[in-house]
């Protein structure tokens, strides 16, 4: 395994220092543009949450610095090429911040998270920023304005941000949305998505309102380098977008993160996807650690989601504003490769077969029956007989041989439910779990019970 590090520097005047230890490479990353401001679209979400009257704070801004760091690391270094086994990676980062004690007292907790989130070995290493950029926030007289916000809540463009947002307006909440999009594929439908939750909602006044990150890495960043398109680190950087935001608030907040139970679990489809094949951005147990580590850096939010008991089905019937939903749940967008369609030179923007392709198919299903999906989808899975050993078969026969391996043996749901991950913080919701789990795999189970699959390799030897 060889190791590779990002050391995140200020400019000219903060030259990157090289962290100690075994690295194969280190390559620097300069945080300050042109101008001498915060690059990579953090000083530009930072001004657009100034023009709302919300000022971050400078813990704040270091989280999301970290973040960026931990962005670039895990989207710019490939796992084919520096892993030995195709998928672990060993990644350090070097972090300007503005309180490295405090943020080193944090270490351990941070590595943690990482790992359990990528599945990879992190160095996280902090160090002060130059005395001249302690402060990269202008402050207001304090009380002189009112943002009117009383929470922050994530906004992805997908079916259940979607859901999250009408039921968070319907009750009455003024959420400040926060969204990432470092993808046109994503961004647009992102951004028209939430022009017309805006419109249902404005009243006459200015309705709800959003900020969004627009951060990507290009290659100069680690020249050389294969992209990774894994990207299991995306939620790390969403949820310190999230939270950076919320620490200008100037009050305790509640961070809402909508997500249903089966895809926060997401207990692997069968036993070779264990640790980081399946992806853990919204486990609980990877959010109580984030809830604990914004206790520790004194950001005062609680991530809460609000729907860790509900299969995207459920969601779908007890939204709020029902009438809404059909309008707007077609332009929502659930698909793990949405830029497939582009490539293929169709215009849809769902596959139709990865994991949240086939969850959203089987959510409208339940909810409003076959045939009532909005949703366009590169491949028909009711119409065509689908490879065991092509993309478009896999995630099909995983969910078949995961739905039948639970209707054989119900029982088995209370002991899957801790294969992704500890839920040691969770036991009085254990049965809660076991029982998205049955059910959100029951909806799975519905939407193929006339899905055919195939191994090629098997066929040919029944004709031999």
């Amino acid at each position: 395994m060889s190791a590779y590090a990002l050391i995140g520097h200020l400019g000219p005047a903060d030259p990157p220092e090289r962290l100690a230890g075994r690295w194969h490479e280190q390559f620097p990353v300069d945080f300050l543009d042109s101008r001498q401001a915060l690059g990579y679209g953090i000083s530009k979400i930072v001004k657009r949450l100034g023009r709302l009257s919300v000022f971050p704070s400078e813990i704040g801004i270091d989280l999301l610095v970290l973040a960026a760091l931990v962005h670039a690391a895990d989207t710019r270094i490939s796992r084919v090429r520096t892993s030995q086994d195709n998928w672990t990676r060993e990644l350090g980062i070097h972090v300007p911040v503005s309180d490295p004690e405090l943020w080193t007292a944090q270490r351990a907790l941070i590595e943690k998270m990482l790992r359990f989130l990528t599945g990879d070995h992190w160095t996280v290493v902090f160090k002060t920023r130059p005395g001249e950029m302690a402060d990269f926030v202008r402050r207001p007289v304090e009380g002189l304005f009112d943002h009117g916000f009383d929470e922050i809540a994530l906004f992805s463009g997908g079916l259940d941000s979607l859901i999250g947002a009408i039921d968070r307006l319907q009750a009455g909440a003024t959420p400040l949305f926060v969204s990432h999009g470092g993808d046109g594929a994503i961004s647009k439908p992102q951004k028209d998505l939430f022009e017309r939750v805006v419109a249902a909602y404005r009243n006459g006044g200015r309705g709800p309102r959003r900020v969004r990150l627009g951060m990507s890495f290009k290659g100069a960043v680690t020249p050389g380098m294969a992209r990774e398109e894994s990207t299991r680190g995306r939620s790390f950087l969403f949820i310190a977008a999230a939270a950076m935001a919320g620490s200008g608030l100037g009050r305790r907040f509640s961070l809402q993160v909508p997500e249903n139970g089966l895809i926060a679990l997401n207990v692997p489809l069968d036993p070779v996807r264990l640790g980081s094949l399946s992806t853990r951005t919204t486990h609980p147990f990877y959010l109580h650690r984030w809830n604990e580590l914004l206790s520790r850096i004194g950001i005062e939010g609680t991530i809460v989601n609000r729907y860790w008991d509900k299969t995207k089905g459920e969601m779908l019937l007890g939204c709020r504003n029902p009438d809404l939903l059909h309008e707007l749940a077609g332009a929502s967008l659930s698909c793990a490769h949405p830029a497939a369609g582009r490539w293929l030179g169709v215009n849809e923007n769902h596959c139709g077969t990865c994991v949240p392709c086939l969850i959203r198919q089987a959510a409208f299903d339940r909810a409003w029956g076959r045939g009532n999906d909005p949703t366009g989808y590169i491949v028909d899975i009711h119409g065509d007989r689908l490879s065991t050993k092509a993309a478009k078969g896999i995630q099909v026969r995983g969910f078949q041989y995961a739905v039948a391996r639970l209707a054989a043996h119900p029982e088995l749901a209370r002991v899957l439910i801790h294969k992704p991950g500890p839920l040691l913080e969770d036991i009085a919701q254990l049965e809660g779990l076991a029982g998205v789990y049955r059910r959100g795999l029951e909806e799975v189970g519905d939407l193929l019970r006339d899905v055919v699959t195939f191994s090629p390799a098997a066929e040919a030897e029944l004709i031999a």
